[in-house]
């Protein structure tokens, strides 16, 4: 007997759909018409035990008990789930082979393992263990993957990657939860301060930037500009490049702030010849963005519908498994399969015969092109996100559902569009001795932003984006050498402003583009372009954790941490709170998953961090916390019947 465990029940009910009939319908898994079975975890259905499975001392918080680092390792069945557990332990004893079907990422890959090392499968059938990757839910694609089984054995790596952060999770976030928690109380913060190797340098990065707001200084400062006529008598506005000489009147961003130096500039312009210095014509290309992984969706969402990373995943979610109309969602790859490339007239064919939104488009695109997001070398578990073999016609789809579906469709189609080309125009002009530039792009092909297509910016100074507006000029055919006529000069008085916060979509690209905010030269190096804070699968969980945590807030559009997660951040030593070790966590645990380190090397150096980080906690001052009082339990006043 064939024992397929899926990572859960929508997924075991797909694999099933593609095998043998009749299907008996079972608690728990699916028999099938050939005698093989399906069954399936519910998510993680086993967990790292408690503290106190290990010693019972371990109830209570103590600092004399930390480190708490276990021996030997244990997992416990989570108690909701526990009943799942008991039907595959009896099908896995029964089973001749075990096909994985765990979702095609370094969680899923563990979560499927960790229950055949659980049940004590023995080392010959474990090694026989075949492992089915399945990224859509279609009859189709999951005929295909049946057709294309694995050895198991080819992605330990990845297990024990996942398995390494696991457990350095559990240790890091027992040990310094525990330690500052106590620090806290002795304090008299009655309240678990709750740390963690994500979540904390994430709410780290929020306080910093609230820091830097409260700090910020405006102050006024000054552009000037150069309203220009040919002798035709078409016009455009030039900028004034201030020269080394103007040094003494700028600021450390290189913006005038001298009011009296930008009036002097404007009065030596008026009415002057502007002579043509430099022309430089460039025919540029512009290639679509490639398809999306989950953080690039989730940001392109919040941007456009104020959607919040959870949420977003939560669509994700059911897109996947109850529409089948995406390819899987917890994807980090924004690269496709070169074999994928062969489905793509089919997928193109039935968005130009569904009721969607770029229906048309989908008329409109051709299925030859083949752009860089088709690469096998940058697609491991699994690959970009993209629609399925499947029409929305008699899908009733929520308005959430439409806006995420339809952004996904938009990015795959762009694929087969040509580029964006445009001609790149540099204009350098000298009036009165002063430098004054112009750089505009006049569009020669629209290619794939024929769907991206916004309202135009105004050709005016007090546009929302004033350097859009200079690009988007219609400059006339200039000649180097030429004069024209400087009509005025203008000054845009400006003042400076202060950061942003963050929102939605800024937080996860500074999830995802870790790398600027890293101290160390050399892990900046290793991080640039790759790893993030997180993984696609728990971004949107942990940036939700901090919420309920008390330690952010939602202002209108804008996170800010609270009182209390900006305290906590201050009485913690500042490797906690920084990108730095949980950035070279992830870079380690993906060499861990691509074989180029191993289990030791990580854990190892990982416990003699924490003793250190135990020891240092000891000595923190937390007086800056909140004093939240202790509360007492009140009695139960004692209840007595009414006679009669």
């Amino acid at each position: 007997m064939k024992l397929y465990i899926a990572e859960k029940p929508s997924l075991g009910r797909a694999i099933a759909a593609a095998l043998p009939k009749p299907h008996k319908s079972q608690k728990g898994y699916i028999e099938l018409g050939n005698g093989d079975v399906v069954s399936w975890c519910i998510g993680h259905i086993l967990e790292q035990a408690d503290p106190e499975v290990y010693n019972d001392d371990f109830k209570k918080w103590r600092m004399d008990h930390l480190p708490i680092i276990p021996e030997q390792w244990q997992l416990t069945p989570k108690a909701q789930t526990r009943s799942q557990l008991t039907v595959l332990r009896k099908l896995v004893k029964s089973a001749s082979e075990i096909i994985h079907a765990g979702d095609p990422d370094r969680e899923g890959q563990l979560l499927v393992d960790e229950v055949i090392d659980f049940l004590k499968v023995s080392k010959t059938k474990k090694q026989q263990v075949k492992r089915l990757l399945i990224s859509d839910l279609n009859l189709p694609a999951v005929k295909r993957s049946l057709n294309a089984l694995k050895s198991n054995q080819d992605f330990m790596p990845l297990s024990i990657s996942a398995l390494a952060r696991s457990r350095a999770d559990w240790l890091y976030g027992i040990n310094l939860t525990r330690a500052y928690t106590l620090q806290g109380q002795k304090a008299g913060f009655n309240g678990v301060l709750s740390v963690g190797r994500v979540q904390t340098p994430l709410l780290g990065l929020v306080v910093e930037k609230d820091r830097q707001i409260a700090h910020f200084i405006p102050h006024d400062y000054f552009d000037v500009y150069a309203d220009i006529i040919t002798p035709a008598g078409e016009k455009f506005i030039a900028k004034w490049q201030p020269s080394d000489a103007c040094a003494p009147y700028m600021d450390d961003n290189k913006k005038i702030i001298n009011k009296a130096l930008a009036e002097n500039v404007v009065g030596r312009i008026a009415a002057k010849p502007a002579k043509v210095a430099l022309v430089t014509e460039q025919d540029k290309k512009q290639f679509a963005a490639l398809p999306y992984n989950l953080s690039s969706l989730q940001i392109d969402a919040a941007k456009q519908f104020s959607m919040n990373a959870k949420l977003v995943l939560d669509v994700c979610q059911a897109l996947y498994e109850k529409h089948k109309l995406i390819t899987y969602p917890r994807s980090d790859s924004r690269y496709l399969p070169v074999e994928h490339h062969q489905q793509a007239s089919s997928i193109i064919k039935i968005l130009a015969d569904s009721n969607n939104k770029y229906a048309e488009f989908a008329k409109g695109a051709d299925c030859s092109i083949k752009s860089k997001t088709w690469n096998n070398s940058k697609v491991s578990a699994h690959h970009a996100i993209i629609p399925t073999e499947k029409s929305t016609n008699n899908i009733a789809l929520n308005s959430f559902e439409i806006n995420i579906y339809q952004l996904i469709v938009r990015q795959y189609l762009a694929q087969f569009y040509p580029p964006y080309c445009y001609q790149q125009t540099q204009v350098e002009l000298d009036i009165a001795q002063g430098k004054f530039t112009v750089n505009a792009k006049v569009p020669q092909q629209l290619g794939w932003k024929v769907m991206f297509q916004s309202r135009k910016t105004q050709n005016n100074l007090s546009s929302n984006s004033e350097q859009d507006a200079l690009s988007e000029q219609i400059l006339p055919k200039l000649t180097q050498g030429e004069t024209l006529h400087c009509e005025q000069g203008l000054i845009a008085e400006k003042v400076t402003q202060a950061p942003k916060a963050y929102n939605d979509a800024t937080l996860l690209s500074a999830m995802t583009g870790i790398a600027r905010f890293v101290q160390n030269t050399e892990i900046k190096k290793i991080l640039k372009g790759t790893d993030g804070l997180g993984t696609e699968a728990t971004r949107a969980g942990i940036i939700d954790l901090l919420f309920k945590r008390g330690f952010l807030q939602r202002i209108g559009k804008n996170i800010t941490a609270t009182d209390i997660g900006t305290s906590l951040i201050n009485a913690l030593p500042k490797m906690a709170t920084t990108p730095d070790m949980t950035a070279q966590w992830e870079a380690t645990l993906t060499d861990i998953s691509e074989r180029k380190s191993n289990y030791q090397n990580f854990i190892t150096p990982l416990t003699a961090t924490l003793k250190s980080m135990v020891a240092e906690a000891g000595q923190q001052s937390f007086d800056q916390l909140p004093k939240i009082p202790f509360k007492r339990k009140a009695k139960r006043k004692p209840r007595f019947k009414k006679a009669g």
